[in-house]
């Protein structure tokens, strides 16, 4: 129930005010457990294998348990992706150039159905991300960006596309191209994989 003379319509900032405080209060947790597993099992390995251990050992150690943790983490789904890498996009002066239109009827436009973490800069900006895997890019049913258009194969956001679409070259990326020069394009695609990934992209 509203209170009297506080039916005011909910600004959609507020909104996202709230999700952003929200999932970085979960990232901040979700980043302290990884960190709190990470020395636990590594004390316990090391317990496992010595009964003694010094602050080198467990240092040396961690190292391994670390990767390991990390890898269970991202087939956990735990945490959000956010690029933790922050950079003003606007500054990007090595941008990639692909003739896109020569080779846009055998790719499909793959790179735009590709997941990746938005960052902060993005996000305050208005760039959709998705409420369900904060936050990775918003993209529709059909597996594609929000942003893109369909009608035209265009960007609907061209000049404030995220960091992450202005520095990547899809001309090694396997998934899009099996030989780049000779146009040669990946029989799985359209494939939508996520560039990055928890704890950190």
């Amino acid at each position: 129930m509203l209170i009297p003379g506080n039916e005011r319509r909910v600004d959609t900032r507020e909104i996202l005010d709230g999700f952003l405080y929200s999932y970085r209060q979960l990232d901040t947790s979700a980043i302290k457990l990884f960190e709190a597993s990470v020395h636990l099992y590594a004390l316990i390995d090391l317990l496992a294998a010595k009964g003694v251990i010094s602050k080198e050992e467990l240092d040396e150690h961690e190292k391994g348990v670390k990767e390991r943790l990390n890898t269970s983490f991202k087939e956990a789904d735990i945490g959000v992706r956010v690029r933790r890498e922050e950079v003003d996009k606007y500054t990007i002066s090595c941008q990639v150039k692909i003739d896109c239109e020569s080779r846009i009827h055998l790719c499909r436009a793959a790179c735009c159905s590709l997941a990746y973490p938005l960052t902060m800069q993005d996000i305050k900006e208005g760039i959709r991300w998705s409420l369900g895997r904060p936050f990775l890019n918003a993209r529709g049913q059909d597996g594609y960006c929000v942003h893109w258009e369909h009608s035209d194969c265009r960007c609907s956001i061209y000049e404030n596309r995220p960091a992450v679409c202005r520095e990547y070259d899809c001309r090694q990326d396997k998934r899009i191209w099996l030989d780049f020069e000779k146009m040669v394009v990946n029989p799985e695609l359209p494939g939508h994989k996520t560039i990055g990934g928890p704890p950190s992209p």
